[in-house]
């Protein structure tokens, strides 16, 4: 008889939480519902107060670990995976801006825009932030770039530690709470009436996430097997094996093993992949990129907001950088795109909740995206290895 202990998922949690949410909003009293909702004003409050911790946690360790290494190959590799994580965000835009309002009708955004007043919390706890996001932002380039600079390895090892107890707080408050703090929210929702147009319509916004991230694979294998001069067809089916274990896994770092010998396969050298697969597992965020983008596109929508160039260019501008090295649980790259969210979006702690559900329900198609497309990034930096090094 096995010892091992059956342990439900993060999405299995999640999609439970927002079934239940709905049946207490629509069905429980209301009384009910704002046990639920008042937990998800501490828990809210909470996540606001982390936010710029998480900032100054993982971009500066994320930095200071990217200033040493191996000269010109870390530039270049760093530098091709941040153009392919900014390409599939203004694809996702422009695919967003010419599809999403067919499938997010007016009718969808009057329904919430003129929902039902939400229920209050039986009462609320302040957590003011300790600085603003914008601030914790350049805060972690600053000490980032600086400890870099100075190759101080007393704060390197500081900022590491720090990014250890940011990134426990995660693994052992936020994540396991999270479905709890979803519930809150749909139960709210269903309660005004708005939970049952967010479900219709994201769904269809799934199937369009999944069609880019396949798209944008195809484009970065065709640029990355021109380059190489390799065979497209070949290579898209070596990578079937790490596209998997990345779907099944949700998770970058544990599918490092299985894309190294998909590179192999490939017939990419071994100096070459040893170096940019396990540095691009935390570097190239293509596919959080394209979910991020058309999330946060739909759920501006839904909230009748504006969908301008100007403001989404910062923040897939900024989004490359924000997301480097970002937590490796589920849902780490939209934890990390929180700060950027607010400052360039105006996401407020709704938006942002909201978006965390929808973005860790299909994780793992961007988590597959993400590292499929590390291979390309390792084709082209393989092809002129012999000018960086």
């Amino acid at each position: 008889m096995s010892d091992k202990k059956f342990k439900l998922g993060l999405i299995p949690r999640i999609v439970i939480a927002i079934v239940l949410g709905i049946i207490i909003g629509r069905y429980l009293p209301h009384g009910f519902t704002r046990i639920f909702i008042t937990f998800s004003s501490i828990f809210g409050n909470f996540l606001g107060f982390i936010i710029p911790l998480l900032i100054i946690g993982f971009v500066t360790a994320g930095i200071a670990d990217l200033g040493s290494g191996a000269g010109k190959l870390l530039g270049v590799t760093v530098g091709v995976a941040y153009v392919f994580t900014s390409i599939s965000g203004f694809f996702a835009f422009f695919v967003g801006k010419a599809l999403l309002g067919k499938i997010i009708t007016s009718k969808a955004t009057d329904i919430i825009t003129g929902a039902e007043v939400s229920l209050k919390p039986f009462f609320t706890v302040e957590i003011p932030p300790i600085t603003e996001v914008t601030t914790a932002l350049f805060l972690a380039f600053l000490l980032g770039l600086g400890i870099s600079a100075t190759k101080s390895e007393t704060l390197k090892k500081m900022s590491f530690e720090f990014q250890s107890i940011i990134s426990k707080t995660i693994n052992a408050i936020i994540i396991p709470l999270l479905p709890v703090h979803i519930l809150g929210i749909f139960a709210d929702m269903s309660a005004s009436g708005e939970a049952f147009t967010i479900l219709s319509v994201f769904w269809k916004v799934f199937i369009l996430v999944i069609i880019c991230h396949l798209l944008i694979l195809v484009f970065q294998f065709t640029v990355g097997t021109a380059i190489s001069k390799k065979n497209l067809l070949y290579c898209l089916r070596s990578q079937v094996p790490g596209y998997l274990t990345a779907l099944g896994t949700q998770s970058s770092a544990a599918t490092i093993p299985v894309n190294l010998e998909c590179s192999e396969k490939m017939g990419i050298s071994k100096g070459i992949r040893d170096f940019v697969i396990p540095l691009c597992a935390t570097t190239h965020m293509s596919g959080s990129a394209i979910t991020l983008t058309l999330c946060a596109m739909s759920v501006m929508m839904l909230h009748g907001s504006a969908i301008e160039f100007s403001a989404f260019s910062g923040f897939i501008a900024m989004l490359g950088i924000s997301i480097v090295a970002a937590p490796g649980v589920p849902g780490g790259a939209v934890m990390a795109a929180l700060g950027v969210l607010k400052i360039f979006l105006g996401f407020d702690e709704s938006m942002i909740s909201l978006m965390i559900a929808l973005y860790i329900a299909q994780d793992s198609f961007g988590t597959a995206a993400n590292v499929s497309g590390d291979q390309a990034v390792a084709m082209i930096v393989d092809t002129f290895k012999s000018k960086l090094t």
